[in-house]
């Protein structure tokens, strides 16, 4: 079983006797923490954590009465104490959250996800049939799709942005049926980020697993890109000597520019203004699950996303303390620093993300005819134009070449990723790093994924005649219709 979705029982222990403890010896007096009860809320937000506790407030300050629930009570008065207005109400035991909320009852779950079940199980009890629920966490598709079987009315929703976009604005990607959509969207569309072309970050994905499922590729795309960053950081300070200060021009000039305007560019021009910081923080980086999660779904279905592979394994390596020896090997081999290294190194970085949106957009299309889910990837790439953490000016490209979402669709995301004219610069400067010793899996990784969609042929005719030799696979031919089997050693 796949440890990533294995429940923590010592969270959920705690979960319970917190809950227990705070049902039974509550610290509010009747009109400290609940406000007006006689007035019911339209929505009801469980877990006062820092999204939890954004997406309350942004919701209350849409013109929405919330009533909110954490297990323990010091931290919805707190919570209340600080940001407690005319629409925030507080409650101390689930049955008097659930009896604050209009019906049929609309409750978003912001918790950790290993607690959702324990949630659920002390929660469906208090609730009607045609009550809705909203997971709003990072949980994994398959619990997502497990617990819609014991909830009908299960909404499992992506939301992407952090704490900032939690509480002004993220992008968020509902699952489930259409109905208890519905139900909610008057709440949550106000909420959500601008697309930057009149809408809102804020759709129904499709039935099922699927706001969960592209939330999670999402997060797959954000593993590579972060990556592809780290590495053109990596190249431009160690072989063509920048400064942070350098560095944070440059990225700041980037994010103004075509193709590279984006969250993640605009973040990393911020932080080089406290380099000091940045030289100080360990080169260890850790993960949640999702990147992980992507990289299995891909093998699944048969997707090739080796960028975003490429990033959850440089993650890994970089936590193998017992692997990495440094000084080592010693490095000899370089060549002259070319005097346009910003520019070959924006024409990587852009390229290579190309690459990584096309790998995501084409696992969910796979996904989706797996699960019959009818993504819109149009409408994906619309809602993920702001709020998100990937969001860039990319992303319109995108969406305009799904929007038949057919076949045609499929031609022009491959024009997209085939049709970039500085592909030379991109091979220089991985070149430059191959050769002074800069790993550079994700950059390295995206680049055989851009030559073999556009190579005339690959070298898996030998891969077959391999597996048919030991083992009588078979093969098919060029010449010929059918599959067919030879004896090689005759």
């Amino acid at each position: 079983m796949d440890s990533s979705k294995m429940p923590d029982t010592r969270q959920q222990e705690n979960f319970d006797s917190e809950r227990t403890s705070s049902t039974r010896e509550s610290k509010f007096s009747d009109n400290e923490v609940d406000g007006n009860l006689e007035e019911f809320s339209k929505i009801g937000v469980i877990g006062l954590a820092v999204m939890g506790a954004n997406l309350a407030r942004n919701i209350a300050s849409r013109g929405n009465k919330c009533s909110v629930y954490n297990r323990t009570t010091t931290k919805t008065e707190e919570f209340i104490k600080e940001f407690g207005e005319e629409n925030l109400q507080g409650t101390k035991t689930l049955e008097e959250f659930v009896e604050s909320l209009e019906k049929p009852r609309k409750i978003l779950i912001m918790v950790n996800s290993s607690a959702i079940d324990t949630v659920m199980a002390q929660l469906t009890p208090l609730l009607d049939n045609d009550d809705i629920i909203i997971d709003g966490g990072n949980s994994n598709y398959h619990d997502t799709l497990r617990r819609q079987k014991e909830w009908p009315n299960f909404i499992g929703m992506g939301v992407s942005g952090g704490e900032e976009g939690a509480l002004h604005g993220p992008s968020m990607m509902p699952g489930g049926s259409k109905q208890a959509y519905e139900a909610i969207e008057a709440i949550f569309l106000p909420t959500a980020a601008d697309d930057g072309i009149g809408g809102k970050c804020f759709t129904h994905i499709g039935q099922g697993g699927s706001g969960h499922f592209v939330k999670m590729v999402h997060n797959g795309i954000e593993y590579g890109i972060m990556q592809l960053i780290a590495e053109i950081y990596d190249l431009l300070r160690k072989v063509g000597k920048l400064s942070n200060e350098e560095m944070q021009k440059l990225f700041e000039q980037w994010s103004k520019e075509e193709n590279s305007t984006s969250f993640l560019v605009e973040i990393t021009a911020t932080i080089f203004k406290k380099g000091d910081i940045l030289d100080k923080i360990k080169d260890q980086a850790k993960q949640k699950g999702t990147g992980k999660w992507t990289t299995f779904a891909a093998m699944d279905y048969g997707v090739s996303t080796p960028t975003i592979n490429a990033a959850v394994d440089a993650r890994i390596i970089s936590g193998d303390s017992k692997q990495r020896q440094r000084q080592l090997i010693q490095k000899h081999l370089k060549i002259t620093l070319p005097e346009n290294l910003k520019e070959l190194a924006k024409s990587a970085l852009d390229l290579a993300t190309i690459c990584t949106y096309n790998q995501g957009f084409q696992l969910m299309r796979q996904a989706s005819e797996e699960y019959d889910w009818n993504l819109n990837l149009s409408e994906i790439a619309r809602i993920w134009r702001g709020g998100c953490i990937i969001r860039s000016d990319q992303l319109g490209k995108w969406a305009d070449a799904f929007s038949d979402n057919n076949e045609k669709s499929i031609k022009a995301s491959e024009t997209i990723v085939l049709n970039f004219e500085k592909q030379d610069q991109w091979r220089e400067f991985l070149t430059l790093g191959i050769a002074n010793g800069i790993p550079m899996p994700a950059l390295s990784a995206s680049l055989a994924y851009y030559d073999a969609l556009a190579a005339d042929n690959l070298p898996q005719n030998l891969t077959q005649a391999q597996r048919d030799f030991f083992g009588a696979h078979s093969y098919e031919r060029t010449d010929q219709e059918g599959t067919f089997h030879t004896n090689w050693e005759e």
